[in-house]
C-alpha cells in the first residue's frame, strides 16, 4: 500500500497490510504535526501533492527498500490537505524477520520521501 489520501490514516491499517507470518518485527513511523517550526507558532500544516507521481515514488521506496535490506513489506500512506496538530501526515509500516531491518528501511523512507517525493507543505500560522 503506497497511497496519498486526504483523509486520516489509520495505523492498523498499514500494520495489517505489512503482517507477515515471516516477519519477527514490525517497525511504524509516524510523523505528526507540531505546533511550531523554528521558534514560530504553528496552528496546521496544509500538503499538496502531485498524487500520481507521489504514489509512483512511495512504491519506488518500497521496492528500493526491498533491495537494501530483507524485508517483507512496506507501506506509507501521506496525507495532502490540512493536518491539525497532533494528527498524523504520514505512517510508515515495515515488516521483516527482525528488527534491524525494519528500523533501517523506516528510517530510509522517510528521509527519501522528504528529498524526492513530490508532496509539499505550507505552515498555517
Amino acid at each position: 500500500m503506497f497511497r496519498v489520501t486526504d483523509k486520516p490514516i489509520n495505523l492498523q491499517e498499514l500494520v495489517d497490510c505489512v503482517t507477515d507470518p515471516e516477519a519477527g518485527a514490525i517497525a511504524t513511523f509516524i510523523g505528526t504535526t507540531r505546533n511550531n517550526n523554528q521558534g514560530r507558532k504553528v496552528i496546521a500544516l496544509d500538503y499538496e501533492a502531485y498524487p500520481e507521481m507521489a504514489e509512483k515514488e512511495l512504491a519506488r521506496l518500497g521496492e528500493e527498500a526491498k533491495k537494501k535490506w530483507q524485508i517483507c513489506r512496506m507501506a506509507i500512506v501521506h496525507r495532502v490537505g490540512p493536518v491539525q496538530i497532533t494528527e498524523p501526515s504520514v505512517v510508515i509500516a515495515v515488516s521483516a524477520a527482525h528488527r534491524e531491518a525494519a528500523f533501517a528501511a523506516c528510517r530510509f523512507a522517510i528521509e527519501e520521501i522528504k528529498k524526492t517525493v513530490p508532496i509539499w507543505k505550507k505552515r498555517s500560522l
